[in-house]
C-alpha cells in the first residue's frame, strides 16, 4: 500500500464513529491518561525530598550541613542518568507497560521505605535509596515515548503527548502545594507515605487496564486499531511494512543525523535553563531581592501552576493550526518550540535588571519565564516520534541522557560564577549565558530539525520482504 493511498483510507476510517457515545473518547485516550498519572505519581517522588527535607532539619538528629543536603538532593540524578540510553532498547524489547511499570513500583515501595531506611542509616542509606530510585525512574520518559509512539495517530501527537508530559508540572503542583499540610498533619514522613502509596494505587491501575501496543489491548475495538495501524502507515515511506521487533538498531544513523543530533542540543539547552531557573532562581530571588520564595508555598507552586494552564492553551493552538494546514508540521513545531526557548530567554534578560525594591514584577517575570516554556511540549518533546516512531523511545534516551548531564551541570556553573550571592552583575551574566544557550539550542533545532520519518526508520528491504513472508505464513497456518 502507497503512502497516498494509506493517508486516503486513514482519513475515511477517522471519519467513522467508533469511540464510546457517552464519552466520545477511546481505549488510546485511556492510555495517554493512564501515563498522565504515572508522570504525576513518578514527579511527585521525585520532588517529595526536596519539599520534605525542610521539615527533617527540624529535628536535631537530621541537622544536616548545607554540602550534605546537595548530595542527598543530587543523588536521585546520578541514578537517573544510568538508564536514559538503556530505557528505550528495554521498552522497545520488552514493551513499554513493562518497562513503565517496574520502575514506577519499585520506585513507589522505596520511597514508601524511605522514612524507616533514614531512621536505620541515616543520609548515607538516604543517599543510596534515591539513587536506586533514580535508576528505575529513568526508565519513565524514554518508555513513555515508546507507548505514545504505539498508541497516538500522528495527527494526534502534539495534544496527546502534551497531555500525558503535563503531568511533571502537575505531580509538580501537587506535592509542593500538598506537602506543608502533609508534614503538619503527620510529620514529615507523612510526605513519603502519600506519593509512594498514590505510586503504588496507580501501579496496580496500570497493571490491569494499560498496554504496550493496541495489538496488545483486550478492550480496544477492531475500528480504533485500524485508525491507528492506518495513521502510522501513512507516515512510513512507501511499500516500508511493519518493522520485526528484531529490527537492529541504527545506533550509527542516530549520530549521523543532523535532525537527531540538533534535538539533542534543544533538549540539553532546554535543560539547562530550566534547572537553572528550578534551582538558582530562589536563591536569586532571597539574595538581591530579600523575597524568600521557598518559604511560601504558593509562590513556590505558581510557576509551575501557570506552565500546565499553558500547556493546554499552546496545544489547542498547536493542533488548530495543523487542522486548518495553513502551515506545515515542521513549521508548527519550529514555531511553537521557538515561543518555548525565546520567550525564556528575553525574560530572563529583563530578569536581570528589575530593581530590589520591584520584587512583585520579579515573581511575575520568574513564573511567566518558567511557564512560557511549556510551548516546546508541542515542538522538541513531541519531535522523537516525528522523526523515528520505532526508534522515538531509545531517541528520547539518548537526547534525555544528554540532558540530564546539563541539568547536573547547571548548578555547577552558576556556582563558578556566582561567588557572591548578593552580587547583581554575577547574577546577570548567569541569565545571559542561559539565555544565549536558549538561543543556540532553539536556533540548531530550528536551522536542522526535521519532522518527516528518517530512512533509518523502516527495516531495510530485505528485512522487510522476509518479515512480509513470515507473517503471510502465520496468517495461512
Amino acid at each position: 500500500m502507497s503512502k497516498e493511498s494509506s493517508q486516503e483510507e486513514y482519513r475515511m476510517v477517522k471519519n467513522r464513529r467508533f469511540e464510546t457515545k457517552s464519552t466520545g473518547y477511546g481505549i488510546r485516550h485511556l492510555q495517554i491518561l493512564l501515563l498522565f498519572a504515572a508522570l504525576t505519581v513518578g514527579f511527585a517522588m521525585r520532588v517529595n525530598l526536596s519539599v520534605a527535607i525542610v521539615a527533617m532539619a527540624e529535628f536535631p538528629e537530621y541537622n544536616w550541613s548545607e554540602r550534605i543536603k546537595s548530595l542527598v538532593l543530587s543523588s536521585f540524578f546520578w541514578g537517573y542518568v544510568t538508564t536514559q540510553v538503556p530505557a528505550g532498547p528495554l521498552a522497545r524489547r520488552f514493551g513499554g507497560k513493562v518497562t513503565i511499570l517496574s520502575g514506577l513500583s519499585i520506585c513507589s515501595v522505596l520511597t514508601v521505605l524511605t522514612p524507616l531506611c533514614v531512621r536505620l542509616g541515616g543520609w548515607q542509606v538516604l543517599c543510596a535509596l534515591r539513587l536506586v530510585e533514580g535508576v528505575f525512574q529513568g526508565l519513565l520518559f524514554p518508555s513513555c515515548h515508546t507507548v505514545i509512539s504505539a498508541w497516538v495517530p500522528p495527527n494526534e501527537r502534539a495534544t496527546m503527548g502534551n497531555f500525558a508530559y503535563v503531568g511533571f508540572q502537575f505531580g509538580t503542583i501537587i506535592m509542593l502545594a500538598t506537602s506543608g499540610l502533609l508534614a503538619s498533619m503527620g510529620g514529615w514522613p507523612s510526605i513519603f507515605y502519600a506519593s509512594g502509596a498514590a505510586g503504588c494505587l496507580w501501579s496496580v491501575v496500570y497493571y490491569f487496564w494499560g498496554a504496550s501496543t493496541p495489538a496488545q489491548s483486550k478492550r480496544i475495538t477492531p475500528e480504533e486499531r485500524e485508525l491507528i495501524e492506518l495513521g502510522h502507515a501513512s507516515e512510513r515511506n512507501e511499500d516500508a511494512e511493519l518493522p520485526s521487533h528484531h529490527q537492529i538498531t541504527p545506533w550509527l544513523s542516530f549520530f549521523k543525523s543532523p535532525a537527531v543530533l540538533a534535538l539533542i542540543a534543544v533538549q540539553s539547552a532546554y535543560a539547562f535553563g530550566f534547572w537553572t531557573l528550578l534551582t538558582q532562581i530562589p536563591s536569586y530571588m532571597k539574595n538581591v531581592l530579600g523575597k524568600d520564595i521557598k518559604a511560601n508555598a504558593l509562590l513556590s507552586a505558581l510557576p509551575y501552576a501557570t506552565m500546565f494552564v499553558l500547556s493546554f492553551v499552546f496545544a489547542w493552538l498547536s493542533k488548530r493550526l495543523q487542522r486548518t494546514e495553513c502551515v506545515s508540521l515542521s513549521w508548527n513545531r519550529k514555531l511553537f518550540n521557538s515561543i518555548g526557548m525565546l520567550g525564556p530567554m528575553g525574560l530572563l534578560i529583563a530578569l536581570g535588571y528589575v530593581p530590589a525594591s520591584m520584587d512583585t514584577l520579579a515573581v511575575v517575570l520568574l513564573t511567566f519565564t518558567v511557564a512560557i516554556g511549556s510551548a516546546s511540549n508541542s515542538g522538541f518533546l513531541i519531535n522523537h516520534i516525528d522523526l523515528s516512531p520505532n526508534f522515538a523511545g531509545i531517541i528520547m534516551g539518548i537526547c534525555n541522557c544528554f540532558a540530564n548531564c546539563m541539568s547536573l551541570a547547571a548548578p555547577l556553573v552558576v556556582g563558578g560564577i556566582v561567588t557572591d550571592n548578593n552580587n547583581v552583575q554575577q547574577w546577570r551574566q548567569v541569565f545571559f549565558l542561559a539565555a544565549g544557550i536558549y538561543f543556540v539550542g532553539n536556533a540548531l533545532f530550528v536551522i536542522f530539525g526535521r519532522t518527516s520519518v528518517q530512512p533509518w526508520n523502516d527495516p531495510p528491504t530485505k528485512l522487510r520482504k522476509n518479515s512480509t513472508s513470515e507473517l503471510e505464513a502465520q496468517d495461512q497456518n
